[in-house]
């Protein structure tokens, strides 16, 4: 996840941990009133998220496919294709390489257990709220929209897709995000009310360190196809991406960390001009890190809730998450947000799985970002062999 605003994403870091371990302890000692009063939240914000979920992809989508029409050149085609194909790539390393380790580290769910829901607390109402469009037409409609206007080149309904975008983001900032604690408080308070939180943690526990390990082999994965280009040693390219990548940990902000990027990018012998381009641009649209991270949190929680899946479920989530997740870094937990109607519709997340993943996701929050940022180098590299000045 990607924000420009540093102290949003720790605090809200810090929320949702301190969500986590209060629905944990408030699940022995709440009386059962008390948890169907937070259960009644959950079920009106639920509807409310599931009722915004079309909105955030048209609010997202629309813009950036236009600014990419209206920007097209050689240049700007060349890096947003190889952008996209990393991003892919890496929702497909995450996929196999988890499908392989991750079934004999996180704990399944047992038969006898039934799924969850055989002893959830329930809301004591619920308020109903039909999205206006399910997320395959949201997702047409946006690729509609943004080409239309790329090729019409109409100032005006530009104009109301960049306020509809502002709309979208200060509902996120300001009820989605503030509320989304609260919202993570009730699902672990629900599950250790069932007897599912040890087992949900745990696993948690497990895959951490993995998918951190694995963020830094796609890292070297990109840079030595970087190397093939630029003939250099790949490991000497990612050495010296080293001060963005660590930036990157401790402002948890692409955009913050743009000029140390930038500045360890022209090191590696990249133009000025081809690096000016490039890494601003791929902060927005290079999301190899963000798109590993949601790929092994999704395959984590199918394991773990005993959900079926297959490379061809995964095949069509990843393509369609490459481009939905396109221009949602500067809201806080943007990419997160942008992924969770293809969770729902492509694999079949519920309420209880998509709260799960935002938890899971946010708690490696940082990981995801500077894996982006320094994957961008290897991106500037490429473009570099083609275009740059020789």
């Amino acid at each position: 996840m990607r924000i420009g605003r540093k102290e949003v994403k720790v605090n809200l870091l810090v929320w949702i941990l301190l969500a986590i371990l209060a629905g944990v302890g408030c699940g022995y000692i709440f009386p059962v009133w008390a948890g169907r009063v937070f259960m009644t939240f959950n079920a009106i914000f639920g509807q409310f998220l599931g009722f915004l979920i079309p909105l955030i992809i048209v609010g997202f989508v629309v813009p950036a496919i236009s600014e990419v029409g209206r920007k097209a050149g050689k240049i700007l085609l060349l890096t947003a294709a190889i952008a996209y194909i990393f991003t892919s790539l890496s929702g497909f390393y995450s996929f196999f390489f988890g499908s392989w380790v991750f079934p004999d580290i996180v704990g399944t769910r047992p038969a006898s257990a039934g799924s969850m829901g055989t002893h959830d607390l329930l809301p004591y109402f619920t308020v109903e709220m039909p999205p206006l469009m399910s997320v395959m037409t949201a997702l047409v409609l946006s690729f509609l929209l943004g080409l239309c206007m790329a090729y019409l080149k109409t100032d005006t309904l530009r104009g109301f897709a960049m306020e509809f975008r502002d709309c979208v983001t200060l509902t996120i900032n300001r009820v989605i995000i503030p509320l989304l604690p609260i919202y993570i408080f009730g699902i672990f308070l629900n599950m250790t009310v069932a007897g599912e939180v040890g087992r949900v943690l745990r696993s948690f526990a497990a895959v951490i360190g993995i998918i951190f390990g694995m963020s830094l082999v796609l890292l070297l994965f990109q840079f030595c196809i970087a190397g093939l280009f630029s003939r250099h040693n790949p490991l000497k390219l990612l050495w010296r991406m080293l001060p963005a990548y660590f930036t990157a940990l401790g402002t948890q902000s692409s955009a913050a960390t743009i000029p140390v990027t930038l500045r360890q990018t022209v090191s590696l012998g990249v133009s000025k001009d081809i690096a000016g381009f490039v890494v601003p641009l791929c902060a927005t649209i290079h999301m190899s890190g963000s798109a590993l991270k949601i790929v092994a949190c999704a395959l984590t929680i199918m394991i773990m809730e005993g959900l079926p899946y297959d490379p061809g479920m995964f095949s069509g989530f990843i393509l369609m998450l490459g481009i939905s997740i396109v221009a949602a870094p500067g809201v806080p937990g943007g990419a997160i947000m942008a992924s969770l109607g293809l969770l729902a519709s492509m694999l079949g997340f519920g309420q209880t799985e998509q709260a799960l993943m935002i938890a899971l996701y946010i708690t490696m929050d940082s990981f995801g970002t500077a894996c982006n940022v320094t994957g961008d180098g290897s991106i500037a590299i490429i473009v570099d062999h083609f275009f740059g000045r020789r």
